[in-house]
């Protein structure tokens, strides 16, 4: 009898639970935004994903160093009609660099690498070549995953499939096939922080050096399987058999070309995976740091990892630590983040362009479970968004509702990020639209007349359309702005061989 008791005491209690994670669920996906006291309408998580034209979302919620609930919503291929699953493959962009960053540790751990020594130590088939820039200060592993080498290169864009794909010391040398300049020096380094996924790429090459092993092969053996992150692969082009899981990209209403880019910097953007196998990279993290798992590192090593935002960045919030990492590739961006103390965190993928959705859904999860202290805060509706489609009717009028919206609604749109206008510009100028991107820009340089990127968004468009002295102009005002801006330097080498023609 007693049994018999147990058993119903404890059906009573699992049921209970499951029907908290079904109401919290429901909220979730009827309310999005039932945290945020100044919106006045009620807004579906579908109605959200509708405004960004985010076609597929895919989350796994962690509460108590356990997955609570995973789920995902829409399509992972519109014209296919192909429903997202947990288990759809999402490009990870640069979380990738949070699990490279484990594979490089954990060669450290093993005594084959130093963190703080020269990479030039470990590099066999290429060396990084020193300048003047660097001031004689050598370059270490640990510069490298917490970007403080002073190098070039934010990100990448990708190859189109079926495109000739660079190798890694061309991409580093930024010769063709490559699409993105040389990975150089633009000051001392531990001067200060300035993200490179240049720098990754290194690692890329100094992990395959030193183990003599493909990096997707090393990755997969010492850090993907040891986590469980089974359906996880850094392989660019993804192994075949896998098209029905992998998650098509989308620049908001359009399909990338080939329906993906391959990004050979696997250790900055290789990574492909979903939200759960990501949970389990989380979920190991926050219990090495307990010594409670060294299925990669050590607790001392988690530790030190943690401390100094190698792969990933620590936040402090009121005291309550919280690490994490987005991530941004073309038609993909995603997040995650996992408190250092009690177990929560989340894990977020999407094949659109819009990251103020993933804002939404971490908020509305971080008061769902009561996260400590994690800033839940009001967010302001896209301008960018809000004027698109009256920019693509007519651009002058698009322009107008800005500046009318900028006077009348202040408070309501986002007005004071500059991403949010170039991004529109670059949507123009890649649909060939190039005097709408240059007003676009126009009003972006009038905007925020000192930031060094909307010139240089200018300068490109103005290149593209034949304009060359107005680029010189734009491309001389970025180096004002930022002496060291190497693609500004490069731009201007390039138009000066121009006009001399």
């Amino acid at each position: 009898m007693k049994k018999l008791n147990l058993i119903i005491l404890l059906l009573l209690t699992f049921n209970s639970f499951s029907q908290d994670v079904n109401d919290k669920i429901k909220q979730f996906e009827s309310n999005l935004n039932h945290w945020d006291k100044s919106k006045s309408k009620k807004w579906s998580l579908k109605e959200r994903m509708a405004y960004y034209e985010v076609n597929a979302v895919s989350i796994a919620v962690i509460k108590d160093y356990k997955v609570e609930w995973a789920k995902a919503y829409g399509y992972a291929d519109l014209s296919e009609k192909r429903l997202a699953t947990v288990q759809t493959l999402f490009q990870a962009a640069s979380i990738s660099k949070s699990l490279n960053s484990l594979g490089i540790l954990k060669l450290a751990e093993e005594g084959r690498l130093g963190l703080d020594n020269d990479i030039n130590n470990y590099l066999k088939d290429w060396k990084f070549p020193y300048d003047s820039i660097s001031k004689g200060k050598k370059i270490t592993i640990a510069n490298l995953l917490n970007h403080t080498a002073g190098l070039s290169v934010h990100g990448f864009g990708g190859y189109q499939k079926g495109k000739d794909l660079p190798t890694t010391i061309q991409i580093l040398n930024g010769v063709k096939p490559s699409n993105s300049n040389a990975v150089r020096s633009v000051f001392e380094p531990r001067l200060k922080f300035q993200y490179s996924g240049g720098g990754t790429t290194i690692t890329q090459l100094i992990l395959e050096n030193t183990t003599g092993e493909k990096y997707e092969e090393y990755m997969l053996k010492n850090v993907l399987t040891p986590l469980e992150m089974n359906s996880s692969s850094y392989n660019q082009p993804p192994v075949k058999g896998k098209e029905n899981l992998l998650a098509t990209a989308y620049n908001l209403d359009k399909e990338v070309k080939g329906k993906y880019h391959i990004y050979p910097e696997k250790a900055a953007a290789g990574l492909w995976t979903n939200p759960t196998d990501l949970a389990k990279y989380i979920i190991d993290t926050q219990l090495s740091l307990l010594g409670k798992s060294n299925k990669i590192l050590s607790k001392e090593m988690t530790a030190k990892r943690l401390d100094n935002n190698f792969g990933v960045f620590e936040n402090d919030f009121k005291g309550t630590k919280y690490f994490g990492h987005s991530g941004g590739n073309e038609g993909f961006v995603c997040y995650y983040v996992g408190s250092l103390e009690d177990g929560n965190g989340i894990a977020v993928m999407t094949n659109g362009r819009m990251f103020p959705i993933i804002n939404e859904i971490v908020s509305s999860i971080a008061s769902l479970n009561n996260w400590k202290n994690y800033p839940v805060e009001p967010q302001k509706e896209s301008i960018a968004l809000t004027i698109r489609k009256e920019s693509q009717k007519n651009i002058d009028k698009g322009i107008e509702l800005y500046k009318n919206l900028k006077k009348n609604n202040t408070a309501e749109y986002n007005f004071s990020d500059e991403s949010e206008l170039n991004q529109l510009g670059y949507e123009f100028l890649q649909n060939a639209k190039i005097e709408s991107a240059i007003k676009i820009f126009d009003l972006n340089v009038n905007e925020f007349p000192n930031s060094a990127n909307v010139y240089d968004s200018r300068g490109e468009a103005y290149f593209n359309n034949k304009e060359y002295l107005l680029a010189k102009n734009d491309y001389s005002k970025v180096l004002t702005l930022e002496p060291t801006n190497q693609n500004a330097k490069e731009m201007l080498l390039k138009i000066e061989g121009l006009l001399k023609k």
